[in-house]
Formats: structure tokens, C-alpha cells, sequence
């Protein structure tokens, strides 16, 4: 990003007119750059929500905006968490410029060096990253005693619950859209992981209550129905069948990865092995979870056998575990004899066990809590050394006080889990016969695994047509399968593909 004379700076259009409140956000910052010989602005600044005509909140975003925009493609980018920032996706993925990293899913040596990012999104779509309320430079607006605060000033956590999430990312899609006059392009959401459930309900939400239409969505490392992944990825349910049917061929492919499979030999080709591990999670490790007890001893002590092999773990813990062996635990699992734990987020990757003669692993996921230096130093350095982003807030790239405070706003009853993405997506599809969708995995994910998804779609009971505007394609890495370098490139050659498609040129009248 090359510095120079920053563009001139729109004025702020915090308050509506009609003598409401007023509330000056902190001050933004805008320069230009060059990617590839293509000439951008980025501006980056806080927008101020309200509720009932008053301030409440300020949400902090950066736009990369080539020429004057107008008709071009615009993105707006969301992570998850919830309680994730936008910066894995801008320094790690879309943005002109990300942190260098050795390009198998591991990190590199602090502090991060920054370079071109050669697989940019810029080329095909103007960006705008967003940082949702308690994420970034996001923050509520403290009540300092005026008259006409609005009362969600008494309490920090107003914006974190579902449905008000949903709201106030409409309303600043909505609000970037006007004070940009950027009505005229087509509009594309994408979102990683939590980010991935926002896109899908915003897909449908956009379109009935904030009249915008959606040219694409875009669900990368997706959790669109929370009752089965918190089961399956995260604890462990006895009474449960799908969520341990979801995350066996991610567990299947990394025993193979680190060369632990008795039921596949090094050198098998991954399709075949996904294939094998997927036609037993649906087959005969379906039935014996459903049938518990009921089923033959022979047939239980086959399904044993074949399920050990695959996870490269002893017939014997396996059998303990009752057939349901937890994520957490085969994670520790696999690789005990070496002391290494694998990944979560990326079953490729390993680290040290700090813990190996304990029960419970303490310490912090190695490819998530691992890259948290990076990733803050490297959207730090952008935002306050490259843009100009004069502030002594504190960027918050993942706030656990966000993901502990969350509420299911939509409970009408005592416990009611949170409602999934996949109703609202499929209604969204349905509003609008041009809208396209593209959702990912990486296929070594284990938070979010990619079964999940594929099964979920084949439940959908799309229509030919709306089947045809649905892609669905995975490539190798994890949650981040972006910090693999050939996943990074498939990935952005894919969506320009997507985004053509999504946007045909009009037809002269």
C-alpha cells in the first residue's frame, strides 16, 4: 500500500436529521494504494449505530474501493466467533495486503512480515471488511448522562445476541451502501465460521426486511446449525447420531495425514480415502449408533474393529469410548506415543503436549490460539502504519467476552437452542431466483467439519434451479484453509468465477 495524499474524506453522516441525537465517532483515516497496477482507496472509519433514532453503537470497517465503485461488485466481509474480528479474512485471504505465512497451515516466526497478496479479491470485487459490535475497534457507545441515549447504553452487551446481530450488520450494510451511493452494485456477503451462519440468515434477512438484494453469498468454514456441531466438535453426547456422523471422515482423513490409518496404506489417494470414510459414517456407524444395544454383539465387534482402523486408534480405547470418541480426546489421541496434539482447526498441524501426563489438555487449541500474534500484529500494522488509523483502542481480534455473553434472541422457551442458518439460506435462494451461493470447507477442519455441510445440503430439497445457483467445493487446509497456498489460490480463482457468474453484464436496451 504506497501512502500520498489521501482522498478527500466524506462527511460523517452520523446523525439523522430532525434534531435526534448526535455522537461523533472517533476520527478515521483514508489512503491510496496500488495492487497489481490497479489504483484503490481505503478508508477506514466507524459508522454509528442506532436504535430508535439514538446512538448506541460504533462499528468499525475498511473499505477497498477501486475508481469511483458505482456499478462494481461490492463484498462485505464478516469472521465469526462470534466475537471474531475481520481480520483473519482481510490480512490472511482478500485483502490487497496479508502476512506472510510458510503456506501449510502453519505460522510463521513473530512479528509477521506483510506482503502482496497475490490472490486478492480486489481484481474482481471492491472490499469492506466489519468488525461487529465488541470485535476490532467496534465498541457500544458509554452513556454519559445526555437526554435521548438510547437505554442499550446501559448495557455492553445489547449487540451481542442473534438477532440483534443480524440487525445491526443489515443496517450497516444498508447505511454503507446510501453513504457511498453504491445502490447500484451488485452486493456479495461473505462470512467465515460464525461469519459463515451470519451470511446465511443474512441472506434471507437482507432481502425481506432491509430491501437488498443479494447478487451472492459466500459460506466459507460454515456452522449453519449449531445443536449438532456443539455436540459433536465440542463435547460428546451418548444419545446423539448425526454429529458423530459429521465429524468421522475429517477424523478418518487426518489418522491418514499423519500416517496412523491401518485401513488405508500411505500412499491411497485422499478421494478414496474420504470416500470410504463417508460411505461408513452413513452406513454401518449410522446403524450402530442408532441401534446401541439392540444390535448383534458380532456386528458391534465389527463396527469396532472397522472404526479403530480408520482413526488409527487401539480396538480397545476405541472400545471404551463406546464408538463415540470426542474430538477433544482424539486430538490428544492419535499422536500420545510422540506428545504432540493435532489441530482443531487443522488436524495437519501439531504442537508439543505441554500436558501429557494430565487428563484434560489445558492449553489452547495450536491453530487457533497459536496465530493470535500474527494475525493482531499483522491487521495492527495495516490499519495504524499503512491506512493511518489513529486511535489507542485496543484491536480486538477475538474477544471471548463476546462468544460467553451471546444470547439466542429468538428463545421463547426455557433452553432453546439456537436457531440454525440453513431455514433462513434456503428461503433467501427461494426470494430471489438470481441469487447464487458458494459455501467451503477445509477438509482437515474439525471445529466446523465439511460433512456437516455436505449433508445439510443434500437435505435441502432444492429445486433443479436453485440447485444449479448452489456450489458447493472444499479444498485441503482447515478452518483457515486459506493459509495453505494452493488452497488460497484455487479459492480466489473459484470465486471469480462466482462472482462472473453472479453478476452477467446487462444486455444494451
Amino acid at each position: 500500500m504506497s501512502g500520498g495524499e489521501a482522498p478527500e474524506k466524506a462527511p460523517e453522516k452520523s446523525a439523522p436529521t430532525g434534531g435526534a441525537p448526535t455522537h461523533e465517532p472517533p476520527e478515521g483515516a483514508s489512503t491510496t494504494g496500488t495492487w497489481h497496477g490497479v489504483e484503490y482507496a481505503a478508508t477506514a472509519r466507524w459508522l454509528v449505530l442506532r436504535k430508535e433514532e439514538k446512538p448506541t453503537a460504533e462499528v468499525f470497517s475498511v473499505a477497498y474501493v477501486v475508481g469511483d465503485g458505482e456499478e462494481r461488485p461490492v463484498t462485505f466481509v464478516f469472521n465469526g466467533g462470534p466475537g471474531a474480528s475481520s481480520a483473519y479474512l482481510h490480512v490472511g485471504a482478500l485483502g490487497p495486503q496479508r502476512v506472510d505465512v510458510p503456506g501449510d497451515g502453519t505460522m510463521p516466526a513473530p512479528p509477521p512480515r506483510l506482503v502482496t497478496n497475490d490472490d486478492s479479491w480486489l481484481a474482481f470485487t471492491d472490499l469492506v471488511f466489519v468488525d461487529p459490535v465488541g470485535t476490532g475497534f467496534s465498541r457500544m457507545i458509554e452513556k454519559d448522562g445526555k437526554d435521548g441515549e438510547s437505554k442499550d447504553a446501559d448495557d455492553p452487551t445489547a449487540y451481542f445476541g442473534t438477532d440483534r446481530d443480524l440487525a445491526a450488520m443489515a443496517e450497516f450494510i444498508g447505511r454503507w451502501l446510501s453513504e457511498n451511493g453504491r445502490w447500484s452494485s451488485p452486493v456479495f456477503l461473505a462470512g467465515e465460521s460464525y461469519g459463515g451462519y451470519r451470511v446465511g440468515r443474512l441472506t434471507r434477512v437482507l432481502q425481506e426486511s432491509a430491501g437488498i438484494g443479494i447478487a451472492g453469498s459466500i459460506l466459507i468454514s460454515p456452522a449453519l446449525e449449531f445443536a449438532g456441531l456443539a455436540v459433536g466438535a465440542l463435547g460428546g453426547g451418548d444419545y446423539d447420531v448425526v454429529p458423530w456422523v459429521d465429524v468421522l471422515p475429517t477424523m478418518v482423513l487426518a489418522a491418514h495425514h499423519h500416517g496412523r490409518s491401518r485401513a488405508f496404506a500411505p500412499e491411497t489417494a485422499l478421494a478414496e480415502v474420504r470416500r470410504a470414510a463417508e460411505e461408513f459414517a452413513t452406513g454401518e456407524y449410522a446403524v450402530f449408533l442408532t441401534r446401541g444395544a439392540s444390535m448383534p454383539v458380532e456386528d458391534r465387534e465389527r463396527v469396532m474393529q472397522r472404526l479403530a482402523d480408520l482413526l488409527g486408534l487401539s480396538l480397545a480405547f476405541v472400545t471404551r469410548m463406546a464408538g463415540r470418541v470426542r474430538v477433544a480426546t482424539f486430538t490428544r489421541e492419535l499422536l500420545r506415543d510422540e506428545g504432540r496434539v493435532i489441530g482443531r482447526y487443522d488436524a495437519t498441524v501439531t504442537t508439543t503436549d505441554p500436558f501429557p501426563d494430565r487428563e484434560v489438555f489445558t492449553g489452547g487449541d495450536p491453530t487457533l490460539t497459536g496465530i493470535g500474534p500474527v494475525f493482531t500484529a499483522g491487521v495492527n500494522r495495516v490499519l495504524r502504519s499503512e491506512i493511518g488509523v489513529d486511535t489507542d483502542r485496543e484491536y480486538k481480534l477475538l474477544n471471548t467476552d463476546v462468544v460467553m455473553s451471546w444470547k439466542n434472541d429468538a428463545a421463547g422457551v426455557y433452553l432453546q437452542p439456537i436457531p440454525g442458518a440453513t431455514d433462513d439460506f434456503r428461503y433467501g435462494m427461494a426470494l430471489n431466483p438470481h441469487t447464487r451461493a458458494f459455501i467451503t470447507h477445509g477438509r482437515h477442519d474439525l471445529q466446523t467439519p465439511y460433512f456437516a455441510t455436505d449433508r445439510l445440503c443434500n437435505l435441502m430439497r432444492l429445486d433443479p434451479g436453485t440447485a444449479e445457483r448452489l456450489t458447493v467445493h472444499h479444498f485441503e487446509g482447515g478452518h483457515m484453509f486459506y493459509a495453505w497456498t494452493e488452497s488460497r489460490r484455487e479459492f480466489t480463482a473459484a470465486i471469480a468465477r462466482f462472482v462472473d457468474e453472479a453478476t452477467p453484464v446487462a444486455s444494451p436496451s
